[in-house]
């Protein structure tokens, strides 16, 4: 829970936050409508969430409607993304790398030139080089990012932020990196979705038994999204210190032991499917610059996160058909 005195800064302002219905932003949205703040949810999802927030349906790809969105706002979220499956990434790059670069340039380069008072650009693990253990400390632009296309967008984005810097001495904008996020809100579709919600499709739909790639032994680190929006909104708050900082739950979680956590809960039977690839071996982030610059406490067990999500879409199945998908041809 975010302090009173943090959440009272938005009591009454403008906040625009870019892909507001999706699993992080809608998270983002709520927190800021229990703090008072006058919201503009953009999205092109067709689909409600808090009644509170002004739901604006826009392409943050037109630079004319960033500019008209952003017009006298205070703060801005910019979490607007293209979430999907290591396969369709490979598979589809173009349907990552267009849009996300036109987005993050058209919204970013809009809240200069309307002088938003602070902004945070939501970037990603994808981001960073290869590695099995990721800290802000150690990270090097000299190494290409290990999510080729999705994690060159999000680069670009972040040069973006510090050529403001060093060209106008813009310190108002956050950068934060989250990890593999999950909740309520996410991509359940099995042909593009990431593993937790692909799980969950197949439990619901009575696939038996749910067939899981790879041995189960790669490692993540697994983040609920009410946890990873506070974090935004804390970013938002204290700033990054040009820089960025990670939100994540800095828990190392094996893929056998995220199944084993939804049998805590649910009655499934699965095999893992050994002739496929497990993809990474271990995606684990450092917290120490989160808890420090900008106090970030990830509460959320894996369990209760689990449990919150699978309730979640089993009464809101209906809600993917009117979700902006970028791969459907």
């Amino acid at each position: 829970m975010i302090d009173q005195s943090i959440s009272s800064e938005f009591t009454g302002k403008k906040v625009v936050v870019t892909g507001g219905t999706g699993l992080i932003g809608r998270q983002v949205v709520e927190k800021l409508c229990h703090a008072g703040a006058r919201v503009v949810c953009v999205s092109l999802d067709e689909v409600d969430t808090d009644p509170r927030a002004e739901k604006i349906f826009a392409d943050l790809t037109d630079f004319a409607v960033c500019r008209e969105i952003t017009e006298n706002a205070d703060f801005a979220c910019h979490i607007a993304g293209i979430k999907g499956s290591v396969d369709v990434t490979r598979s589809k790059p173009a349907s990552f790398f267009v849009p996300l670069l036109m987005m993050n340039t058209n919204f970013l380069e809009a809240c200069r030139l309307n002088s938003v008072g602070k902004v945070v650009f939501t970037s990603s693990i994808g981001a960073y080089g290869a590695a099995e253990y990721f800290d802000e400390e150690n990270d090097s632009m000299d190494q290409p990012p290990m999510d080729k296309f999705p994690g060159w967008a999000k680069r670009i984005a972040e040069l973006q932020v510090a050529a403001y810097f060093q060209q106008y001495g813009t310190e108002n904008i956050a950068v934060v990196r989250p990890c593999n996020v999950y909740g309520p809100g996410d991509n359940f579709d099995p042909n593009n979705a990431m593993v937790i919600p692909t799980l969950i499709h197949r439990i619901a739909s009575g696939e038996s038994p749910v067939t899981i790639w790879g041995d189960g032994s790669a490692i993540r680190d697994f983040a609920y999204s009410a946890d990873v929006a506070e974090g935004i909104l804390l970013a938002l708050h204290y700033g990054t210190k040009e820089s960025f900082v990670n939100l994540g739950s800095g828990k190392e979680c094996s893929i056998a032991e995220l199944v084993e956590t939804l049998h805590t809960f649910l009655d499934f039977n699965h095999s893992f499917d050994t002739s496929k690839p497990s993809g990474f071996p271990r995606r684990v982030m450092d917290m120490s610059r989160a808890r420090d610059w900008i106090n970030y406490q990830p509460a959320t067990s894996l369990r209760d996160g689990l449990e919150a999500t699978y309730n979640w879409y089993l009464e809101h199945r209906e809600e993917g058909e009117g979700r902006k998908n970028y791969f459907r041809e």
